[in-house]
C-alpha cells in the first residue's frame, strides 16, 4: 500500500526527510518494500499578472488572486518565494532622494565616482558597518546582519527617478505576514521565502538568496548521516533556503514583472520559529571579517 502522502509528493513534518535521501528512506514508519520509489521532482511556477503594487496594498491577496487567474492556485505543500522589491514597495520602503542631505562622509566617498552622494548617504544610514570600499564599490553589513553591496539598496524595478528601494525592516516578519495571510484565506500552511540578489566572493555574477523565511527550516543538516559509501558526515549543512530562492529566480527574472513564484514538490521540514539568522555565519567562525 502506498501512503497517501507519497502520492502528493509532500510528507507531514514527522515523516519528512529531504528528497535527496530518496523516497524509500523519506517515508518513515512504512515498510520500504510497500512503497513505490518515485523520482524526485520539484516544480517552480512563476506567478504572472500582478499589478504594480503600492504602499499598503494587500500583497498576499494579490499574489493569491494572480495564481488563481493563471490556473495554478496555491496548494497545500507549496512554498512561496517573494522578491524583496515587491515587499519593500508594499511596506513603504521606497524613498525619494530629493529630500536627502548627504553627509560629508557620503560626499567624500562618492568623489570621483558616478554614484549620487544622496544614494551613498542612504547606504551609510542602512549599514551597521562598512566592510570594504574600493573603486566606488561599498560592501557593508546591514542592520539585519547581511554583508552585501550597497546595504541592499538599489533603484531597479521601481517607478520614478531619484528613488531607491531599501530592504524590509524585518524580512522574517514580512515572510510571516504572507504566511499568516495565506493560512487565513486558504486554510493551508505555506512556508515563505523573501529573496534578494547578492553578489558572492570568489564568484562572478549574482544569485538570489533568502533574506527572510517563515514556516520551514532554512538549513538541511547531514551531520550524523552516512553517505552512499558509508562515510560519516560531520560538518555538511546545506542552505536550502538560498537554493530554493536561487531556483525561483529562474522564473521570476529581473525584467519580466514576475515578483512571486510557487515551489511545488519540495518536502520541507516545518519550523515555527524560522529566521534568516540561522543563515548568518557567527563572527567567531567568519575567517573574512
Amino acid at each position: 500500500m502506498i501512503p497517501p502522502e507519497a502520492e502528493t509528493g509532500h510528507l507531514p513534518p514527522e515523516k519528512s526527510l529531504p528528497w535527496h535521501w530518496g523516497w524509500r528512506r523519506a517515508i518513515l514508519g512504512y515498510n520500504p518494500v510497500e512503497v513505490i520509489a518515485m523520482p524526485p521532482e520539484i516544480r517552480v511556477i512563476g506567478v504572472e499578472g500582478m499589478p504594480e503594487v503600492q504602499p499598503g496594498d494587500d500583497l498576499s491577496g494579490q499574489m493569491m488572486d494572480a495564481a488563481d487567474r493563471q490556473g495554478t492556485p496555491i496548494e497545500a505543500g507549496d512554498m512561496l518565494v517573494v522578491t524583496q522589491k515587491v515587499v519593500s514597495k508594499t511596506e513603504g520602503r521606497v524613498i525619494s532622494l530629493e529630500g536627502i542631505e548627504p553627509s560629508e562622509m557620503a560626499i567624500r566617498i562618492t568623489e570621483g565616482h558616478r554614484r549620487d552622494p544622496r544614494h551613498t548617504e542612504m547606504i551609510l544610514r542602512e549599514s551597521a558597518r562598512i566592510v570594504r570600499m574600493d573603486r566606488g564599490v561599498i560592501i557593508s553589513e546591514t542592520h539585519h546582519g547581511f554583508q552585501c553591496a550597497n546595504a541592499g539598496i538599489d533603484a531597479s524595478n521601481i517607478p520614478g527617478s531619484n528613488t531607491v528601494a531599501l530592504l524590509p525592516v524585518d524580512p522574517d516578519a514580512s515572510a510571516r505576514r504572507v504566511r499568516d495571510d495565506v493560512k487565513s484565506r486558504l486554510g493551508i500552511d505555506v512556508p515563505v521565502i523573501i529573496s534578494d540578489t547578492f553578489g558572492r566572493p570568489w564568484r562572478a555574477a549574482a544569485v538570489n538568496v533568502a533574506i527572510g523565511v517563515a514556516g520551514f527550516n532554512p538549513c538541511l543538516s547531514y551531520v550524523g548521516q552516512e553517505d552512499s559509501h558509508g562515510n560519516m558526515m560531520y560538518t555538511t549543512v546545506i542552505c536550502v533556503a538560498d537554493e530554493l530562492a536561487a531556483m525561483a529566480e529562474l522564473v521570476t527574472g529581473k525584467v519580466d514583472n514576475v515578483p512571486v513564484s510557487i515551489i511545488r514538490g519540495y518536502p520541507y521540514e516545518a519550523m515555527e520559529n524560522a529566521s534568516h539568522e540561522a543563515l548568518l555565519r557567527s563572527p567567531d567562525k567568519d575567517l573574512f571579517r
